[in-house]
């Protein structure tokens, strides 16, 4: 009996993928979301982590660091900053702190009114800006700190929000917190400061490279007068109790 070659089977070749690709601009848009929620991710965890952390550095400090050779920082908690250290810097930067969910939009229309944004910017806004930005007028960072600034108000109490701008706000060319503050003005301890010293370190506020609390000019002695006031005046009238103990 002779074999017979078995006939070969051509095996079928696999079907194409019926995979429709997206188009260009939608591939574009879902990539831009993706990039989008990561840096809200990002942003998020920083403000959950300094909800209760010290921020280590901000970019402001970092290039400052760079460009003097070094800066001076020390960091201290809630209870180691006089009280009245806060009351005034809320007087002087933002009376209604305690009433805001960060933006002060009554400030914000009469800012827009007289053509500026002079005094508009909350403690809530500068501390996003301070912490998680860079300084400098754009609309990007603008936009940013929008966003963030209610995030902040959510996450961090009113406390917080004081406490970490206490110790990362400028009050000298190099000099930040205000730890470091009352030592390189008065060689004091934050929690030593008198309403006097309290005020003229808020007087400084925000042009401190041309302002300075220990030789006061005519203009910083006359705000440092309307400080101490206003910081009788929130603590009376309780705009102070959302951040006193």
């Amino acid at each position: 009996m002779v074999d017979t070659p078995k006939k070969s089977r051509k095996k079928a070749a696999p079907a194409p993928a019926l995979i429709a690709s997206l188009p260009k601009g939608r591939q574009i848009k879902r990539w831009i979301l993706r990039g989008l929620a990561s840096i809200a991710g990002f942003f998020g965890v920083l403000i959950l982590l300094f909800s209760f952390l010290p921020p280590p550095i901000n970019l402001y400090q970092l290039s400052e660091s760079l460009r003097l050779g070094g800066i001076s920082k020390d960091w201290v908690n809630w209870d180691e900053i006089a009280p009245v250290m806060g009351r005034s810097v809320v007087a002087a930067e933002d009376a209604n702190f305690c009433l805001h969910w960060g933006f002060d939009m009554a400030a914000i229309r009469a800012a827009a009114e007289q053509g500026g944004n002079r005094g508009a910017s909350t403690l809530t806004q500068q501390v996003a800006k301070n912490v998680f930005l860079w300084q400098g007028r754009s609309w990007l960072r603008k936009a940013i700190e929008a966003g963030l600034t209610p995030v902040v108000e959510l996450v961090w109490s009113k406390q917080r929000i004081l406490e970490v701008y206490l110790n990362v706000a400028e009050f000298d060319e190099g000099v930040f917190g205000v730890q470091a503050a009352a030592q390189h003005y008065f060689g004091v301890d934050a929690r030593d400061l008198s309403a006097l010293q309290a005020a003229r370190l808020a007087a400084v506020l925000p042009n401190p490279k041309d302002r300075s609390a220990s030789k006061p000019s005519s203009f910083v002695r006359k705000r440092t007068g309307a400080i101490m006031s206003g910081a009788e005046t929130i603590l009376a009238d309780g705009r102070a109790d959302c951040f006193q103990d």
